[in-house]
């Protein structure tokens, strides 16, 4: 047991990115009780945190013949995404400005907040699913999968949708003023952030 906890997939980059990932599935799964303002504030400050954990992620090679199953079913990617829609509205859509492979493309491309953030949902939590087994090989080659999900497909995706929330959040646009609780303005959001900051602070000492 102590040979398997010296394993890559139990460093320390791994677990703060498992922390930071199951904190972004959790809000992100609580969306229907905040208002627009607390989302979009909450996305300006986890997303970056997921993307800076994501880029120190260390490489390995997969080990087993199979590919690992994925846990989330296109009806739980639907109802996360269209909850956010939901929340969203008028906010969702934006225009993008970069899209991979499309760089002669100088037309704009619609995109949308909504989706962003659920595909983002979808690979984190697959892979949260996968590590939590707790079988080492099952553990690493969940890493492999994300790192290269990150470099393709996701990576990109956060920072654009992050790009779109900055906008709205320091836009002129009447964004909701209150939380729906009535909490001082992002009371909510910020709890998971702050204890986030502490434990990492902690491990710097």
């Amino acid at each position: 047991m102590e040979k398997e906890l010296d394993h890559i997939v139990y460093s320390k980059n791994v677990l703060e990115f498992v922390t930071v990932a199951n904190e972004y599935c959790n809000q992100i799964e609580a969306v229907e009780e905040m208002s627009v303002k607390e989302l979009i504030t909450l996305a300006t400050r986890i997303l970056p945190l997921v993307y800076l954990k994501a880029v120190v992620l260390p490489k390995v090679e997969f080990v087993l013949d199979e590919s690992i199953e994925k846990t989330i079913r296109e009806e739980d990617y639907i109802r996360v995404q269209h909850t956010l829609l939901n929340k969203l509205g008028e906010y969702d859509d934006y225009l993008e400005v970069f899209v991979p492979d499309n760089e002669q493309d100088q037309g704009d491309v619609a995109s949308s907040v909504s989706e962003n953030l659920a595909d983002i949902y979808q690979d984190l939590k697959d892979f949260l699913f996968a590590y939590k087994i707790g079988v080492t090989d099952i553990m690493n080659d969940a890493l492999a999968e994300l790192n290269n999900a990150f470099e393709l497909y996701w990576g990109q995706k956060l920072v654009n949708v992050l790009r779109a929330c900055h906008n709205l959040l320091y836009s002129n646009k009447d964004l909701d003023e209150e939380s729906l609780y009535g909490s001082s303005e992002g009371e909510s959001t910020n709890n998971w952030f702050n204890k986030f900051q502490d434990q990492w602070q902690e491990g710097e000492d």
